[in-house]
């Protein structure tokens, strides 16, 4: 299986340092634009919670961005950590090399 070396950025690290950041404001005003609490976007941008499609819509719309470009972030990330931590137990079908 092909390994990405490099893990993804988180797409709350993206969106605190080339949005929030840039813009001055806070965690607590970019929450209200988004519509959610103060902690689900501190959780977000602190990496202790992943980006949810519903998430990524809402940031889309605040952003003027698709929310497939925050979304496939996620994926990626997911992915990346699923293929780092692929379990060790799984066999090949018969037949399939």
């Amino acid at each position: 299986m092909k390994t990405i070396k490099r893990k993804p950025t988180h797409p709350g690290t993206i969106l605190l340092e080339e949005v929030i950041k840039p813009l001055n404001i806070t965690i607590t005003d970019a929450a209200d634009y988004l519509g959610v609490s103060r902690k689900t976007l501190s959780e977000l941008v602190n990496c202790r919670s992943g980006l949810s499609p519903e998430m990524a819509v809402r940031i889309a719309k605040a952003t003027g961005t698709s929310p497939e470009s925050w979304y496939t972030m996620q994926v990626n990330l997911d992915l990346w950590k699923a293929v780092n931590n692929e379990p060790e137990n799984v066999k090949n079908f018969p037949g399939i090399a």
